[in-house]
């Protein structure tokens, strides 16, 4: 359609634009104005048309009910007009594009028309090259299905042919000596047979089938072979065997599966072997006892008669059960240590490797656990279940111990190899003695009730004042003895058995501590010995006995051992000396009172008559009237031999208490005599002879004084002292033998009145000044002494002296130097 020339001129250039429809939406005028459409979508009618919703009934409605109907379509007249405007104007400017676009489609129809042509000719040829090449794809597709069942029959053949090249391999080679088999061999060459058929499906082929049937023939008696030199590699522990065996089942691909099943054995073995070691019917019928007399009651006890046979029995399947768990466990130990050493010589591969993942427990502890689980249970049933094991076992306990002890050792000694892990760890044997530690704390319970019967036999609860004999005492250290004895092997058990002891140590020094009299009679020593003194002799040697005898026994064994017993029988030893601490110490006060008369006495007398008198003080007299009286009355009995003189050999708790009355007594007459003033030349002889017949009554009735030491000393140095001239003292070697306070107050004496001793100074009573010098030591008696010279040198200065006694400097001296190095202790 041609297009008028005025209307082509009047039309403006095209405006590119996607389609004409797009253009047709939005309506221009043909000057390039706004659109009159535009206003549509601000008119409130004409703007209900142009929502994607609009619904031309409720739009009806709306115009009917607000009543302006007509006025209305009449507005929509004018709308339709103006478009039907709008769209002719929009055609007329449009009209050179519409043209294009027609000629365009009338090209298009063209194309297809020659398209629809070449595309009929095209199937055409498609059908007749179908036709041409159908009968070659069906020939070819034949020929090439011919072709590979041709070469998968080809290899059949060939792999069949190699079975069967093989399968006579594994037959010459099984038709061999049985000597001289290489179980190694044949097990490669079954393990690669099988192999072969199951990787290319040779099942199924007759002869293949026949064969496999020989080769499986053949594979049954390589296993049976291989297991027998296995196990008879393991028993007899042969290294080179055990290797064989299982590098036949490596070659047979069985290797996890058979070390499996024969520590499955393995563990069934052992776990049996405790089971029947603790089945108290086979242990009777074993001994002949049956279940008549002699047998077993239902409670797992032997009849009459039948106890000790049972008993023996029961001790020898014991024996039995460890010699079992200790084969086994080396087995298995010998099997792993092969099995962690071997490589397959062609792959290189650790046969433990085949046997075990990372994490999995090494297979002694597989067993071991086995084991122990099964004897801590069936140790635990016969405990519960049977009053015949229980009885056997708990009085048997060291014998018990002894065989798991030698049992571990065993184990630990033949499973000792460099660079092999042993067969059982620390806590494995730690698991198995736990086992039995039911039987333990029984054993230890009966060991304590047997001990504390027989404590509470010799010393009972209800009577009080009774003294066992020496039969008694001597049957409680036997008794002692034999449970030290028993158990001493082993020091674990021998601690826990000295513990008990211990126990029952304490309770006999409770009951004896009970027994010991602590009034008035006692502590007499006036009179002879009275009853309640003589029962508190006794009781102290029947417990310095108890000591001195189980503190030999122990002294044997290990110190971490015998340090157990330390408390309790340092317990007996206080309650020995407890019972006669208080005698002596009441002697030792009375000792002590006879020796501070000596300041009742008149040293200070001048004269001749005074001088020859040969007779010694009355107090010394006394003392020695008591010294004889306490040692035929108390010591005779307390310290008996054949010729009633005090043994020193022995240091024994009376020795001891003895000893210390006696230095005791020296050092307190030291100290009063230098407190002794005035001391007049005549005075210094009758108090040597005191001194002489002091040494004498303590030599001969309390002990030996030259073994006494530095109060022997001191003694034998103060009486030459007395006689040296104050000038002489400063130098005298006898004064490192001496206390420095008992040359100070021997000065006093020499020294004027104005020279106040502190026993003076203080105007205490001689007892008050020696009770003070037992509290002090010399640097603080000194301080005392140094008072009473700063007194003396006050005196003098006010009154106007320039001179002092000889003796102040002296004791000046003495007193600084001296404190210095003090060569007796009090």
């Amino acid at each position: 359609m041609a297009a008028s020339p005025s209307i082509q001129k009047s039309s403006p250039t095209p405006v590119a634009s996607s389609s004409p429809l797009q253009k047709l939406s939005t309506p221009t005028t043909a000057t390039g104005g706004a659109s009159p459409l535009d206003a549509f979508a601000s008119d409130l009618t004409f703007s209900a048309f142009l929502s994607p919703s609009f619904d031309s009934t409720r739009f009806s409605s709306a115009a009917l009910s607000a009543g302006s109907a007509a006025s209305t379509a009449e507005k929509l007249q004018d709308g339709i007009r103006l478009l039907e405007k709008q769209l002719r104007s929009e055609v007329l400017h449009r009209h050179s594009d519409l043209l294009n676009q027609l000629s365009s489609l009338k090209e298009a129809d063209s194309a297809l028309a020659t398209i629809r042509t070449a595309v009929s000719s095209l199937q055409s040829s498609v059908r007749r090259v179908r036709s041409e090449i159908a009968d070659p794809h069906r020939h070819i597709k034949s020929k090439t299905i011919q072709l590979s069942n041709l070469h998968r029959t080809t290899d059949l053949l060939q792999h069949s042919i190699r079975a069967l090249r093989l399968s006579k391999k594994l037959r010459d080679l099984a038709s061999a000596d049985p000597e001289k088999l290489d179980l190694a061999k044949a097990a490669q060459l079954h393990c690669e047979i099988l192999s072969l058929c199951s990787e290319n499906d040779l099942a199924g082929i007759d002869i293949i089938n026949e064969e496999l049937a020989s080769v499986s023939e053949i594979g049954s008696r390589l296993r049976s072979d291989a297991m027998k030199v296995l196990e008879r590699g393991m028993d007899g522990l042969n290294q080179a065997e055990v290797g064989t065996g299982l590098q036949v089942f490596y070659n047979l691909g069985e290797l996890r599966q058979t070390v499996d099943a024969l520590i499955s054995k393995y563990k069934s073995q052992g776990v049996k072997s405790v089971s029947v070691a603790l089945d108290m019917k086979a242990i009777s019928a074993s001994s002949g006892g049956g279940f008549g007399p002699g047998g077993i009651r239902g409670s797992g006890t032997p009849q009459i008669g039948g106890g000790l046979k049972a008993k023996e029995a029961l001790w020898q399947r014991m024996r039995s059960c460890m010699d079992e768990i200790h084969s086994i466990v080396v087995a298995v130990w010998h099997l792993q240590r092969v099995l962690s050493k071997k490589r397959d010589p062609f792959t290189h591969v650790l046969l433990l490797d085949e046997v075990m993942q990372e994490g999995d427990p090494m297979l002694t502890d597989r067993v071991w656990e086995a084991l122990v689980k099964a004897f801590a249970s069936q140790i635990k049933s016969a405990f519960t279940a049977s009053s015949f094991v229980k009885e056997i076992f708990t009085t048997g306990y060291p014998k018990l111990f002894s065989m798991i002890e030698n049992l571990l050792e065993r184990i630990s000694r033949d499973t000792d190899v460099k660079g092999v892990l042993p067969a059982i760890n620390s806590e494995g044997k730690d698991q198995m003695i736990a086992a039995i530690e039911i039987f333990q704390t029984s054993f230890l319970a009966l060991c304590l009730g047997r001990l504390s019967d027989l404590v509470n036999t010799v010393f009972p609860v209800s009577i009080r004042g009774s003294v066992p004999s020496k039969e008694h005492i001597a049957r409680i250290i036997l008794r002692i003895q034999e449970e030290i004895e028993a158990v001493q092997l082993d020091g674990r058990l021998t601690f826990l058995v000295l513990r008990e002891i211990s126990k029952v140590l304490l309770l006999l020094a409770e009951r004896a501590e009970y027994q010991v009299s602590t009034g008035p009679e006692a502590r007499q020593v006036t009179g002879p010995a009275t009853p309640s003194q003589l029962k508190n002799f006794t009781l102290c040697q029947h417990l310095q006995e108890i000591h001195t005898r189980i503190s030999a026994i122990v002294a044997g064994l290990p110190a971490i051992t015998s340090d157990v017993l330390s408390p309790a029988l340092g317990a007996i030893y206080g309650v020995a000396c407890d019972s006669v601490t208080s005698l002596f110490q009441a002697m030792l006060d009375r000792l002590e009172s006879c020796i501070l008369q000596i300041h009742d006495q008149n040293f200070g007398v001048l004269g001749m008559d005074a001088a020859m008198d040969n007779n010694a003080s009355p107090y010394m007299e006394e003392l020695q009237k008591c010294i004889v009286h306490f040692r035929t009355e108390f010591l005779s009995r307390l310290l008996p031999s054949k010729t009633n003189a005090i043994s020193t050999g022995t240091d024994t708790i009376c020795t001891q208490l003895v000893r210390t009355m006696a230095s005791r007594v020296l050092i307190f007459f030291i100290r009063h005599a230098s407190l002794v003033r005035p001391l007049s030349e005549s005075g210094k002889l009758r108090m040597a002879r005191d001194m002489a017949e002091l040494e004498l009554a303590v030599g001969q009735n309390l002990f030996p004084v030259e073994q006494l030491g530095a109060p022997y000393r001191a003694l034998r140095a103060f009486r030459p002292v007395i006689f040296l001239e104050t000038s002489q003292l400063g130098a005298s070697p006898l004064l490192q033998d001496l206390p420095p306070s008992v040359i100070l107050h021997h000065l006093y004496s020499r020294g004027p009145d104005e020279l106040q001793s502190p026993l003076q100074r203080n105007k205490l009573t001689p007892l008050q000044y020696s009770l003070w010098l037992d509290s002090q030591g010399e640097d603080q008696i000194w301080r005392g002494i140094k008072a009473t010279l700063d007194d003396y040198a006050a005196k003098i200065k006010a009154r106007g002296d320039k001179e002092f006694s000889p003796v102040y400097p002296l004791m000046l001296r003495l007193g600084s130097s001296l404190t210095e190095n003090t060569p007796l202790s009090q």
